[in-house]
């Protein structure tokens, strides 16, 4: 098969364990844009928190893209323009909200380039480092956050966060997409917006078959992306479920996985 776009997680994909990209990983994504294929990344982070990493692997001379807030958000690297954008309602964040405060958990959105929470927590944190985004805390989230937002997120210690996204999801998961990313965060999105549907979105916009695209990823909210791809790519550290679905499993996010599998895919060696 002669593949054309690829669209690849960051955190424990893409990213090494310090969070970097990695030189062998980059000079191989670098040699395959030379080549003409196109690169995106897709993520759950917010745009802001990728533009550093698009410019390090220069999507915007060779054309790439960026899917953020888990494809509630397609930009366009080379104009810094969104072709697509799906928001939660102000009335949908404060529906969250008052879930999250029932379940004790914590919540947090974004609004230009703030985090937004009325708490800190260890798990905010990672969020913030993640990011390089300021965090405003407010005393009133639902008097506060009176305005759409892509994006919002509940965060609490793993196991118990598994419960609250059984809860959640049977309460409104006919409403939302809902999707785990690391164990301690819990991501709501527009319904039907996902990394899935927003990679076929964008291989119909640039009139490419969808046969053709790859898809690498390492958790849950990469699930629909590696099930709509032409070939779902999953990383050696990846859990027993989602390599169940790949086609192929490449190296680990620590050992030049993006690397490994461009050499094998697109250069054939």
């Amino acid at each position: 098969m002669s593949y054309k776009i690829i669209f690849t997680d960051l955190d424990d994909t893409l990213l090494n364990d310090n969070k970097e990209i990695s030189d062998i990983d980059k000079l191989s994504i670098l040699k395959a844009q030379e080549k003409g294929i196109k690169f995106v990344l897709a993520s759950g982070r917010p745009t802001f928190a990728m533009k550093k990493l698009a410019k390090e692997l220069q999507l915007k001379k060779y054309g790439g893209y960026l899917l953020s807030f888990n494809g509630s958000i397609i930009t366009e690297c080379k104009s810094e323009k969104n072709i697509f954008e799906a928001q939660l309602t102000e009335e949908d964040l404060q529906l969250i909200y008052d879930f999250s405060k029932k379940f004790k958990t914590h919540i947090l959105t974004y609004h230009e380039n703030e985090i937004i929470s009325e708490t800190e927590s260890e798990y905010i944190d990672v969020e913030k480092e993640l990011t390089k985004m300021d965090h405003r805390i407010v005393s009133d989230f639902k008097k506060e956050v009176t305005y759409p937002a892509v994006k919002t997120m509940l965060l609490a210690e793993p196991q118990y966060l598994k419960e609250v996204e059984k809860e959640l999801k049977k309460q409104y998961g006919d409403k939302y997409t809902i999707a785990i990313s690391k164990p301690f965060f819990l991501e709501v999105t527009k319904k039907n917006v996902d990394k899935g549907t927003s990679l076929k979105k964008l291989t119909e916009y640039l009139n490419i078959p969808i046969s053709e695209s790859i898809a690498v990823g390492d958790s849950f909210n990469d699930l629909p992306m590696l099930k709509t791809a032409g070939l779902g790519v999953c990383v050696e550290n990846s859990c027993d479920e989602i390599k169940n679905i790949c086609g192929f499993i490449t190296k680990s996010n620590n050992d030049g996985a993006l690397s490994y599998l461009i050499e094998k895919l697109i250069f054939n060696k």
